[in-house]
């Protein structure tokens, strides 16, 4: 009689885990996630607003403390991060964090990206009505006006560096 040899089958199985995060209400999570408009301020990956501190799930995130050795819970200390992110900075500075991926600074809050693509707009139009008067009378400035604000709107605020 043949021995029939003992197989164990392994199946991956995804588990994702609610770790107990540090406790924030939810307005203060809601602030946080918005400072960066849902992206890691790291990184610089959209995060899911709904998989705060559920580690395992996509764009899942956690609240860092942006300087992690001052354990502060001050506003300006917390940022979002992506869970793989946040862990691989550990108790590096931000700065060095953000620049593993050439990041100098955490993105824009939607407000601010706002106010930027309005600034932009604004001067575009300003520049394209000023050279189009110059060259082709009040017609030229309006057409003109038009185009430089539309080039003004489509430039991307992250492109702007400053900090108001």
């Amino acid at each position: 009689m043949e021995r029939l040899e003992k197989r164990i089958l392994t199946v991956p199985i995804i588990i994702h885990l609610k770790v107990n995060e540090m406790k924030f209400d939810n307005d203060t999570v809601n602030r946080i996630y918005d400072k960066t408009d849902g992206y890691c301020h790291l990184f610089h990956k959209k995060l899911a607003f709904a998989n705060y501190g559920v580690h395992g799930a996509k764009a899942s995130w956690q609240v860092d403390h942006s300087k992690a050795n001052v354990e502060t819970n001050h506003l300006n200390n917390l940022y979002p991060a992506c869970i793989k992110g946040n862990l691989e900075k550990g108790t590096y500075h931000t700065k060095a964090a953000r620049g593993w991926n050439v990041n100098t600074r955490a993105p824009h809050s939607k407000a601010k990206k706002n106010k930027f693509r309005k600034e932009n707009t604004t001067g575009g139009a300003l520049i394209g009505g000023g050279i189009g008067l110059i060259i082709g009378g009040p017609i030229g400035g309006a057409i003109s006006r038009f185009i430089g604000g539309a080039i003004g709107n489509s430039n991307s605020p992250k492109n702007n560096f400053y900090e108001f």
